[in-house]
């Protein structure tokens, strides 16, 4: 089975690359009359899109998105939703030097193994730039979960090294690093700057929470919940892992430490994440996500031809020196696409 679409009931597939005409989504499964427009969905592109600050590429893309079917006077018909991003700011000449060299951390290697081809003009297909769909998906699957009155929050835990010792969701929009704490914030971004005039990068830590979840979401055994979120979230190209509440930290706690006791008022701690045996438990849904630094570096780095042939490569032109302010807003629309799938199961369930 071809592996660019996702979802069940709420379903998106995403088209493109990164060097390619442009990039985009069908979403099937949005419900009919929900109010949808592309200022909505841009709003959530422009804290995606790349040439936001210092810590992002200068790749200059406005990353304008265009409606194509499946609304009408701004409503949702329905019908499957076609939304495109023409690409406007695409070099591929600047990777014509490197086009027989497999570049460090990059999919080059395994795409050219898997498929006996392929794009060499950027990362083609692996490109983060695929995530501009996605992002514009999970602006219609947020607005569905609004009205259910459920809210996803991302922001950068830690990057470079700096970890937020506060979390204030009010300043997450007010750094470039999308932090919650500002303080935190400035030292990663002073770090960064540097790591990106010596050639090199930084990855870091998103967190997400899931607010408003009615409990007994999820389809175990091996649809759970938990299962979905991590499945949507690790086909982020930059995603290295994923936990949930106490996550690995449970590996050094006790049952009676871990354990969420429970009062006639619910649950007295949240050690869980929000999930029990792969369904919603009514409490915030929370999880971390390690995001690895980005491969492309203007450092020298050994590699390999596509001949065998041992040699030297720098990775030079635009590109992120931590792609963690950017993943934000795609860690938030992979959580909700896969939150208002399973609604959308558990409606069927009940049917």
């Amino acid at each position: 089975m071809p592996g660019s679409s996702f979802g069940t009931l709420f379903r998106m597939t995403t088209f493109g690359e990164s060097h390619g005409r442009g990039v985009g989504v069908i979403v099937d499964g949005a419900t009919p009359g929900v109010e949808v427009d592309e200022a909505m969905v841009q709003r959530d592109l422009d804290r995606r899109k790349p040439g936001q600050s210092s810590v992002t590429t200068p790749r200059a893309e406005p990353d304008v998105v265009h409606i194509m079917s499946g609304v009408f006077e701004g409503v949702a018909t329905g019908t499957p939703i076609q939304m495109i991003l023409y690409n406007k700011d695409a070099n591929p000449g600047a990777y014509l030097e490197i086009k027989d060299k497999f570049r460090p951390g990059h999919a080059d290697f395994t795409y050219l193994r898997k498929y006996g081809l392929r794009d060499w003009r950027g990362s083609g297909r692996s490109s983060g730039r695929e995530t501009a769909g996605r992002v514009a998906a999970g602006a219609i699957a947020k607005a569905m979960l609004a009205r259910r009155d459920v809210s996803v929050v991302a922001y950068t835990l830690r990057a470079a090294g700096v970890g937020a010792e506060t979390v204030d969701l009010s300043v997450i929009e007010k750094n470039p690093m999308r932090a919650p704490d500002l303080a935190a914030a400035e030292k990663m971004v002073a770090l960064v700057e540097a790591a990106k005039e010596e050639g090199n990068s930084y990855g870091g830590v998103i967190e997400c929470r899931i607010r408003g979840v009615e409990p007994g979401i999820g389809e175990p055994v091996f649809d759970k919940l938990d299962a979905d979120l991590a499945k949507g979230v690790l086909s982020i190209g930059a995603t290295k892992g994923i936990e949930f509440g106490q996550g690995f930290g449970a590996a050094e706690m006790r049952g009676s430490e871990h354990n969420d006791e429970m009062r006639s008022g619910g649950f007295v701690t949240n050690n869980a994440g929000g999930i029990l045996g792969g369904i919603s438990t009514g409490e915030e849904i929370v999880f971390r996500v390690a995001i690895k630094p980005p491969s492309s570096i203007g450092s020298s780095q050994a590699t390999v031809d596509v001949d065998g042939r041992e040699v030297d490569i720098r990775t030079e032109g635009r590109h992120d020196p931590c792609i963690c302010p950017r993943v934000v807003p795609v860690v938030e629309a992979m959580a909700a696409i896969v939150i208002e799938d399973h609604y959308k199961r558990q409606r069927a369930l009940h049917a």
